[in-house]
């Protein structure tokens, strides 16, 4: 499934920047999937579990693959830059270290990996295939100061109603890069670095597509 998904990235973009593929059907497509997709997920999660505190649309990778479709339909300059690293670095980790609610092939698992590997291409095939303005100089750093005032205000809402969303509170149930970083708060800390590490590294590549 990861290998798929990595060439579907590659690939896209390739005939992207070729121009074997017009960016902006390719760009329009995933969008629209993405949407689609989403909005099919949460009819079925709420007609099976109801809408309630701990099930809410406020997990980072719920966010980022709005904040994806928003960039590939309009081609907003923040919305690209925010996606192309909150969700490559977000979306990345989620499917190195899936936290599945049943196995494979169940819908709620096809479900993960098409979220988050649509996530990851359009984010290479916006970046990577020309189909989206070049990222500017400043967008690392505005993206992760957007990302730490998300989680700063989504830590509120967790301290408020008790909830766990980003697992700011406490690690998932499965194995993650979180084990590895201590108990809770010093881990939150870890992550942070982290982040700052993958956002610069996947601004390196840019750099050097863009010259």
């Amino acid at each position: 499934m990861l290998s798929a998904i990595a060439a579907a990235a590659a690939g896209l973009a390739f005939l992207c920047r070729r121009g074997l593929v017009g960016p902006r059907v390719v760009r329009l497509a995933l969008g629209w999937g993405l949407a689609a997709n989403e909005l099919i997920w949460w009819v079925y999660r709420y007609s099976h579990e109801g809408v309630h505190r701990t099930n809410l649309p406020l997990q980072l990778c719920d966010v980022t693959v709005w904040l994806s479709v928003v960039a590939c339909l309009t081609l907003r300059a923040w919305a690209v830059e925010f996606t192309y690293f909150a969700g490559i670095a977000g979306a990345g980790m989620a499917l190195l270290t899936p936290d599945l609610w049943s196995p494979w092939p169940s819908y709620p698992a096809i479900y993960f990996f098409l979220t988050h590997g649509g996530m990851v291409v359009a984010c290479v095939v916006l970046s990577f295939g020309r189909a989206a303005p070049p990222l500017r100089t400043a967008a690392p750093a505005c993206a992760f100061a957007v990302l730490v005032a998300y989680a700063l205000a989504l830590g509120a809402f967790n301290a408020i109603l008790g909830t766990n969303y980003m697992y700011l509170c406490a690690k998932p149930r499965s194995l993650s890069l979180l084990n590895w970083l201590g108990p809770w708060p010093v881990y939150l800390g870890g992550a942070a670095a982290i982040g700052v590490a993958l956002f610069w590294l996947l601004w390196l590549p840019v750099r050097w597509a863009n010259r």
